[in-house]
């Protein structure tokens, strides 16, 4: 008998299913990349206007987040991935109330509530990952996720815009 691993499909599975995957895990990948090609070619196969906003608010910047930086006081949904929690992918579209000057209504005791409760309802891994780009540090984390590997992935100029979409 063999003594070679069982070989098992469910990675390529995985892979084929870009709308499953967190956030994390999809800069997992890039993390895991070893060129910048295959780095730029994940976040092409992953790109969404959710986690284009969030790379945004990372490496923009003209972007400043409203929120403290630093550690932020909240509890970390320890629920498995992809079972009881949201997703920043759905989440995203909320960012802009702790963007300074795009939500002047809301106070900032009410941003920081709300701040907290949308990380405590995120998984984990998304939560530590929206607090990187607050800290504008996703690029520490996620080492190889760098300004230069998201402007090519979204065909951004150094404004952080595609000049090419009205």
């Amino acid at each position: 008998m063999s003594k070679e691993p069982i070989k098992n499909n469910m990675s390529q599975v995985m892979d084929n299913s870009s709308s499953t995957l967190l956030f994390s895990e999809v800069l997992d990948k890039v993390h895991k990349a070893k060129t910048k090609a295959q780095k730029v070619d994940i976040l092409k196969q992953h790109n969404n206007a959710s986690l284009r906003m969030v790379l945004k608010s990372s490496f923009d910047p003209k972007i400043k987040w409203a929120m403290p930086t630093g550690d932020v006081p909240f509890m970390p949904n320890d629920a498995p991935a992809g079972t009881d929690h949201t997703r920043l992918a759905t989440e995203a579209k909320k960012l802009y109330h702790f963007i300074e000057g795009a939500d002047a209504t809301t106070p900032k005791v009410k941003k920081e509530t709300m701040f907290i409760q949308m990380l405590e309802g995120l998984h984990e891994s998304e939560a530590r990952l929206v607090i990187a780009a607050k800290d504008k540090k996703l690029h520490q984390v996620y080492k190889g996720l760098s300004k230069d590997v998201v402007k090519e992935a979204f065909n951004w100029n150094d404004d952080f815009v595609n000049p090419q979409l009205p």
